[in-house]
């Protein structure tokens, strides 16, 4: 039995076997990664507009530029105000702007819905503390 030429054959088919999921791992993780800086620079920038002279449609817009800065639906992220005083700009209130992305997995059909996840949430809060002598 002559084993001659099969050697790149085989090696070529464990490189595509290890390539493909390693391939989605990368593009799957990168995707999340990005979500996090969004989500991250999002609520950041958030808790810094409640706490300054902004409304919460700035802040909302706050949200939505940081989630376009990193190529993701504006539509997968949501923004939860949490004050600790009434109104929010009572002096030394503290402001927490909760930032929530869904990720949607990449290639992965609706129809495995029920066995696997088809996204995965990324949720980051920040506080800021509105000034003491107001402005």
């Amino acid at each position: 039995m002559r084993d001659e030429g099969s050697a790149p054959v085989e090696f070529l088919a464990v490189g595509v076997l290890l390539l493909v999921p390693v391939a989605y791992l990368v593009l799957t993780l990168g995707r999340i990664q990005a979500a996090t800086f969004a989500a991250e620079s999002g609520a950041r920038e958030a808790a810094r507009v409640l706490a300054g002279a902004g409304g919460q449609d700035r802040a909302e817009l706050a949200v939505a530029l940081a989630v376009g800065d990193q190529d993701l639906p504006a539509r997968g992220a949501s923004l939860t105000v949490d004050c600790s005083a009434d109104p929010c700009r009572t002096p030394e209130a503290e402001i927490a702007a909760t930032v929530r992305i869904d990720v949607a997995l990449p290639l992965v059909p609706a129809v495995l819905g029920d066995v696997v996840p088809l996204q995965v949430p990324v949720t980051v809060t920040r506080v800021a503390v509105v000034d003491r002598f107001g402005r």
